[in-house]
């Protein structure tokens, strides 16, 4: 299974999302690759940092291996239409981390009309835990569209940082959100199996 991340706008959780999904896959007893795409290497510069604690592989974007089980490939932020679509064509899913703030669904909703419904789907992140409904509210005016967007939204917990720092996914962090941000990619991975049906 191929899934790859990519997004119309910086600040919005790629990487973060590349890495959560490789390692939530790499669970699933699997030969999971995360392919560098970005010119930031920021995946790479992340793996440098505890990638002896890593159940998955981490290579760049122009040396990928031919072995593995699932792929998931961390691309540079804002490609053009010419690239998205050959994102969507060599890809099982395309998914689009977008923040629940106007700029970012703007830059997205805007770039996905020239792709089918069935190859993407747009995942919230970095949406402000409750009390705040703010992300509630921006799911329903997704659905609302016709727009496919998964149902699980990732909160923003500041353990993110801690597993930034640490080179680690959140789930090998010592936090009190630890289990609930691995819970949001956890459930996000379920989401991802039932739309690709494999």
């Amino acid at each position: 299974m191929i899934i790859t991340v990519t997004s119309f706008k910086g600040g919005v959780g790629k990487s973060t999302t590349a890495i959560h999904l490789a390692a939530y896959l790499a669970t699933k007893r699997n030969h999971t690759v995360l392919a560098d795409g970005d010119l930031n290497r920021s995946v790479i510069n992340w793996f440098e940092r505890g990638g002896e604690e890593l159940a998955f592989s981490v290579c760049d974007g122009d040396s990928i291996p031919n072995d593995y089980d699932h792929l998931v490939i961390d691309t540079a932020a804002r490609p053009t239409e010419d690239e998205l679509i050959a994102l969507a064509e060599t890809s099982d899913l395309l998914v689009i981390p977008c923040t629940p703030t106007t700029f970012s669904l703007e830059a997205t909703i805007g770039t996905l009309a020239i792709l089918p419904s069935d190859r993407y789907k747009i995942l919230l992140t970095v949406v402000p835990p409750k009390p705040s409904r703010e992300g509630e509210k921006t799911l329903s005016a997704l659905k609302k569209t016709g727009l496919p967007v998964f149902n699980t939204m990732i909160r923003r917990f500041s353990v993110y940082l801690k597993a930034e720092n640490l080179g680690v996914p959140v789930s090998q962090v010592r936090d009190p959100k630890s289990a609930d941000a691995w819970a949001d990619y956890t459930a996000v991975g379920k989401e991802i199996a039932k739309a690709v049906k494999r």
